[in-house]
């Protein structure tokens, strides 16, 4: 099983840049987005369904911003959207398809770098995501969430890490809370099981020549529940082209759906 994730940060601009003719050719088994910045509505037919992929989506209420999907050509058998929580369904972050006992979760935590607002905006969806996973994590079930969290959890996760101890992203309650949900929850940052070396960034500014320079920080995972994470076979991220500030995530699973 191949997983792809990525934050496109706007499906149509990714499409312009080629990511759709990119998907088809990577086998993938199922592929996670992330900051659609679109509706349904808004979406061409190929951003739905293509090459025997079909779209599954949860979409912001506010137009043009956040909103995840996941993409499969193995039909799910059930697609919950959102966690339950109004303050954190509207802006459309959480997308889980199940496939028998594997849930894959297409996952998109706030940023909290605009402001003091968004910052607030994100402690929330930290302080009442938790329980939901602890909850979630007791059903015995496998999982395996995908996507875009904000946090860079240690410091080999970014170039600049002492000059961001005071930025959101790598904040110390924000490093702290990731940590809970490896040791407490006992949850596996699969990528660094297979790859512990450093600068494996994800995401790069826009400002400056942070991509040039590989100035990055590792901030899209795909964190899984042991027995799952345990399969894993090969991780990389794939940075030869680009469809976004981020780079595609991908990991393969000796797991068959």
């Amino acid at each position: 099983m191949r997983i792809i994730t990525l934050n496109v940060n706007g499906i149509r601009a990714a499409a312009k840049k080629g990511l759709f003719n990119w998907l088809p050719l990577q086998q993938a088994d199922v592929i996670c987005v992330q900051e659609l910045k679109a509706g349904v509505d808004d979406m061409s037919p190929e951003m739905k369904a293509f090459d025997g992929y079909q779209g599954y989506f949860h979409c912001a209420e506010k137009k043009g911003y956040s909103g995840v999907g996941v993409y499969t050509r193995n039909k799910p058998d059930q697609v919950i959207e959102g966690v339950g929580i109004p303050g954190i369904d509207s802006e459309g972050r959480y997308l889980r398809v199940d496939f028998g006992s594997l849930s894959i979760v297409s996952i998109y935590l706030p940023s909290g770098s605009s402001g003091e607002h968004r910052q607030d905006a994100k402690f929330y969806f930290m302080e009442h995501f938790f329980p939901f996973l602890e909850e979630f994590s007791k059903e015995g079930r496998e999982i395996i969430l995908c996507g875009d969290w904000n946090i860079a959890h240690k410091a080999i996760d970014l170039k600049n890490w002492r000059s961001n101890q005071k930025n959101s992203g790598f904040l110390p309650e924000e490093r702290a809370w990731l940590s809970a949900v490896f040791e407490e929850l006992k949850f596996v940052d699969v990528f660094r099981r297979l790859n512990s070396e450093s600068e494996q960034y994800t995401w790069w500014s826009n400002r400056g020549q942070a991509w040039a320079n590989n100035v990055g920080w590792r901030i899209d995972y795909q964190i899984a529940t042991a027995s799952v994470a345990d399969k894993a076979t090969q991780v990389s991220i794939y940075k030869q082209e680009r469809f976004s500030d981020h780079a595609p995530l991908i990991i393969d699973y000796d797991y068959q759906l």
